[in-house]
Order: structure tokens, then C-alpha cells, then sequence
């Protein structure tokens, strides 16, 4: 049983250049993820949140896999099953993960590297921005064991591809490749696999100078944005710019357009 302790060196986490990357670091099991590391990120993703130094995050993986998922070896031992177990350990677990970062106040990239099937492939979708390698697969393979997708990932896919597309993706459990991925509008961009890590680098960098509360913002208003009729949408847009307009961020957009400059923004 793994501890707090192989959490840290299974879980890297760096932050330079006000960009903060967690990597999942299990190579060797494609970076499935157990309990301990799963807990990891969602700390990693609640203090960078809240930390001012941090304006953007990347999540990545080592190795030939971004994450094959949740690590089932770990899971409890065989006997009679008591009712609410498995939806309290949803709540508890997975759920947990993909709201941590749907609700990230600073953007998520994520960067691709290989396969991402499972609670792996709606990690990175539940990203803000996805880019990935030309080797990268995405795979919702909650069929293939005879399960309902869990992780978000029903609520996840219809909004990205539509209700036929999600559908026909989470039946057949098929692997879909980085370039198949992208003609749907499940990634941004797909990028050779030596390009990845440079790319991702590029793109957390315009990130992090950009003006992180107004981000923070759009984030809201975009993934509330299909839950929320017109007159709800509108009401949340009129109030983030309202708030918005308190920054620093926003009073210096506005002079470097006056002023016919380019913006220095703080992240304030």
C-alpha cells in the first residue's frame, strides 16, 4: 500500500515562473492513479487556486501513458457490498478530482503524452485547454469492464461532443486517436511528441502573464454557461464584470488601450 510519502515522488509538482505543472509519475502503470496520488492533485489544484504566485497549471504524465485511470488493484477486498459504498466512494474520489479542476480558479492545460483512458481521459478533458502528443490516445473504456462511466465523464462529453458523439464514444469503449480527438473538439491542439513539452511551456506562459482574475471569471461563466438559461448567463456576466473591474488587471487593460501599448499584467 503506497503512503503520503511515495504520493510526493509518484505526483511531481514544481512551480517556475508562476506556472505551477503537476506531473503523474507511475511510468511503469501507465500513471494509473491510486487513492493517495488522486488526494495529491487535488491538494496541488486547491492551493494553486489560492496561492497569487501561481497563475497557471499544467497537468502531464511521465512515461508512454498521461493516466490509464484509477489503479483498481488497490481497491477493497471481495465480500458483501453495503449499500451507498460505491457512489459515496464516486463522491469522495473521482468526482472530487474532476471538480477540483473545473473549479481551479487559475487555468488548467492540460498536456497529453499518451494514453488517457478512463478517470484519465475526463482528467484531461475536464481541463481548460488540452494539447496532445501525436501518440496520445483517449480511451473511455468503462465499457470494455462492464461499467457506467464515472469521473464526470457523462457530463463531461456531451457538452464537448454532443449527446450521439458521447454516446458513441462511451458504448464502444474505442481508441480514439490525438488527431481523431481534435476533429471532434476534444483537444485543442495536436503536436508531435517531441513538440509537447515546449508547446505546453508556450502556451502556460501566455497564460500566466495574461489577467488572471478576468480568466479566472471567464472560466466560471464558460462551464456554467450550459446549465444557465439566457437570462441566468447574462445576469453571471454582467456580475464577473462588475467584480472584474475591481482588478488592477482590468484598470491596466484599459490605459494600455488607451495609452496604445501593450498590457503589464500582475495577475492583481
Amino acid at each position: 500500500m503506497s503512503t503520503p510519502e511515495s504520493a510526493g515522488s509518484r505526483v511531481l509538482h514544481d512551480v517556475e515562473d508562476q506556472v505551477c505543472r503537476i506531473t503523474l509519475n507511475r511510468p511503469e502503470a501507465l500513471n494509473a492513479l491510486t487513492p493517495d496520488q488522486r488526494e495529491r492533485i487535488i491538494r496541488l489544484l486547491g492551493d494553486a487556486s489560492a496561492d497569487p504566485a501561481v497563475r497557471a497549471v499544467v497537468v502531464t504524465g511521465t512515461g508512454r501513458g498521461f493516466c490509464a485511470g484509477a489503479d483498481l488493484r488497490g481497491g477493497p477486498p471481495a465480500g458483501e457490498r453495503v449499500a451507498g459504498d460505491v457512489a459515496r466512494t464516486l463522491r469522495l474520489g473521482a468526482q472530487r478530482l474532476i471538480a477540483a479542476v473545473l473549479d481551479c480558479e487559475k487555468p488548467v492545460l492540460a498536456a497529453v503524452n499518451g494514453t488517457a483512458a478512463g478517470l484519465g481521459a475526463h482528467l484531461a478533458l475536464a481541463c481548460d485547454l488540452v494539447l496532445a502528443a501525436e501518440s496520445a490516445r483517449f480511451i473511455e473504456v468503462f465499457v470494455r469492464r462492464g461499467l457506467v462511466p464515472d469521473g464526470g465523464g457523462a457530463y463531461l462529453l456531451p457538452r464537448l461532443v454532443g449527446p450521439q458523439r458521447a454516446k458513441e464514444l462511451m458504448f464502444f469503449g474505442d481508441a480514439l486517436t490525438a488527431p481523431d480527438a481534435e476533429r471532434l473538439g476534444l483537444v485543442n491542439r495536436v503536436v508531435p511528441d517531441e513538440e509537447l513539452a515546449a508547446t505546453a511551456r508556450a502556451w502556460a506562459d501566455r497564460l500566466a502573464a495574461g489577467p488572471t482574475r478576468a480568466l479566472a471569471l471567464t472560466k466560471q461563466l464558460v462551464n456554467a454557461s450550459l446549465d444557465a438559461d439566457r437570462a441566468a448567463a447574462f445576469a453571471a456576466e454582467a456580475a464577473a464584470q462588475e467584480i472584474n473591474m475591481t482588478t488592477a488587471d482590468a484598470r491596466e487593460g484599459v490605459a494600455s488601450f488607451v495609452e496604445r501599448r501593450a498590457p503589464g499584467f500582475r495577475g492583481r
